[in-house]
């Protein structure tokens, strides 16, 4: 029997996702034909928690939305972000909204993926599923740059967590892209911003339930390796910032070191900020210091370039 507890707190879930739906920009299909790789299943979307209706799992239709700031930068950047949830979900507001809004007051175009959750209901290959996604994302917000007004040669990727993981391997598997329409130009990033990213499959390191949802129970040696981002980085890398936290138990900062360690093997421009407190999945606001890492990410953009 359900309580009426429980049925008003799903109610109240449910208005409190409407409310902050109605304050975002619409959310429009990621693709504007059928899913690639995709299998005919029931939309089983679901929030985890009635109580915090914006952190989504069991994702089958992804779904993009564009933030576009009031005042444009010059140098006309734009932003894909890629939100966390360990790949069974999407933290589509703190990870999401809240941080394009962020970009957006630097003047950044910005556009939020909820991509599909892994899944072998809704995905002949659940391995790639994700990946198609944010391909998918970067080509499509780059063949339509002029649209946005957005310099398609200054498109970047940010990811969380398990969507830090999606952004690293966009950086590192762009070259053979997994959707046959696009050419490895199409979906390379020109830059990276992965926050408390997963990032190693093999190492010991690993945060095992990304990869079990990603890869399975008992992936295979070599779905590990191919998945394991610091073992991918070449000497076509994007220039990547990275944060992380040295008392992360979810992501031990390992991942980030690793991917840091593989990029200035490959001579390629990064900047690592470990804080020393802060856990996992804080979003924008790391609670145990008054610094803001939007801040240094800013200054990171505007030293390298990317925004004026």
């Amino acid at each position: 029997m359900i309580s009426n507890k429980s049925v008003l707190g799903w109610l109240g879930g449910l208005a409190v996702m409407a409310s902050v739906q109605a304050a975002e920009p619409p959310a429009q299909p990621l693709y504007s034909g059928n899913i690639p790789g995709a299998i005919v299943a029931p939309d089983e979307e679901t929030p985890r928690d009635p109580k915090a209706p914006w952190f989504l799992e069991n994702t089958s239709r992804p779904t993009i939305t564009a933030y576009r700031p009031a005042k444009q930068d010059r140098k006309r950047a734009a932003v894909v972000i890629l939100p966390g949830g360990g790949y069974r979900g999407t933290s589509v507001l703190k990870e999401g909204y809240d941080v394009a809004r962020a970009f957006n007051d630097m003047g950044v175009t910005a556009f939020v993926v909820k991509y599909r959750t892994p899944s072998d209901k809704h995905m002949k290959d659940k391995r790639t599923g994700p990946l198609q996604d944010a391909q998918q994302a970067i080509a499509t917000v780059r063949r339509d740059a002029q649209k946005w007004q957005i310099d398609p040669k200054r498109i970047g990727v940010m990811g969380f967590s398990a969507g830090g993981h999606l952004a690293a391997t966009t950086g590192t598997l762009f070259s053979n892209p997994v959707l046959p329409q696009w050419r490895s130009a199409d979906v390379r990033p020109d830059f990276l911003m992965l926050i408390y990213p997963v990032i190693t499959f093999t190492e010991s390191t690993v945060h095992r339930g990304s990869r079990q949802q990603l890869l399975g129970a008992t992936p295979s040696q070599d779905d590990m390796k191919r998945f394991s981002a610091e073992l991918a980085v070449t000497g076509e890398t994007p220039p990547t910032f990275l944060i992380h936290a040295a008392d992360d138990q979810t992501v031990p900062v390992e991942n980030s070191i690793l991917f840091f360690q593989a990029l200035q093997a490959h001579k390629i421009p990064a900047q690592l900020m470990i804080y020393p407190a802060g856990g996992h999945g804080y979003g924008l606001n790391n609670p145990t210091t008054g610094d803001r890492w939007i801040d240094r990410c800013r200054q990171w953009l505007q030293s390298q370039g990317w925004i004026s």
